[in-house]
């Protein structure tokens, strides 16, 4: 049960993963943070990232290997979605049965050798990384921002000004039902009358 605390980050993590996804609309996907600039993905391309470098890290580093495909064969906003949710569940279930030993055990990471457990800590940050640029994104695009770790703007602010915790669905199986069925995420109070940042510009 030592790394027991690993599937229950991953868990989580994927839940994040999905809710910012559910938060862009089908025509934000193929905006760039800077359109003169390629460097920069779009939603689009956050999407195929994340689901083709998971498949791959769990597949050559961990040894875990779902059988699928790792992108839908129609890459629409809802289709990614299905597709990461089906594929991080099974991910998922495999974890949970791996022994310390497993977990313990040194494999190779890109020209390096680490434990599993340090690669999928690794593979935590990785996804986390390119969630907050997701997020940054969706702030350029002026659409609301729901929790990932804690309060945001739209949630109430700041946590000492007992700003709430709101996520827009509270499981995977919720999220991809009201998706598909047009969304029906939770509402969401503002920012109210206080700062939303601890250093507000006085200008």
């Amino acid at each position: 049960m030592e790394y027991k605390f690993l599937a229950d980050t991953y868990e989580t993590e994927r839940i994040k993963t999905l809710s910012v996804w559910s938060t862009f609309k089908d025509r934000d996907l193929s905006i760039r943070p800077n359109p003169k600039d390629r460097r920069g993905r779009n939603a689009h391309e956050h999407m195929v990232h994340q689901c083709m470098s998971e498949n791959i890290w769990f597949r050559n580093m961990l040894g875990i290997d779902v059988g699928a495909p790792p992108l839908p064969e129609k890459e629409t906003r809802l289709e990614f979605m299905k597709r990461y949710a089906v594929d991080s569940g099974k991910r998922l279930a495999v974890l949970r049965e791996k022994d310390k030993a497993w977990w313990e055990e040194e494999v190779p990471f890109f020209d390096v050798k680490r434990s599993r457990a340090w690669i999928m800590t690794r593979r935590i940050t990785h996804t986390a990384h390119h969630r907050g640029q997701l997020t940054i994104m969706l702030r350029m695009l002026g659409r609301e921002i729901y929790s990932t770790y804690g309060p945001s703007a739209d949630t109430g602010g700041l946590m000492q000004n007992d700003a709430l915790t709101i996520y827009p669905y509270s499981d995977v199986e919720t999220i991809l039902k009201w998706e598909s069925a047009g969304g029906d995420k939770a509402p969401l109070p503002g920012p109210g009358d206080k700062p939303c940042t601890e250093r507000p510009d006085p200008g």
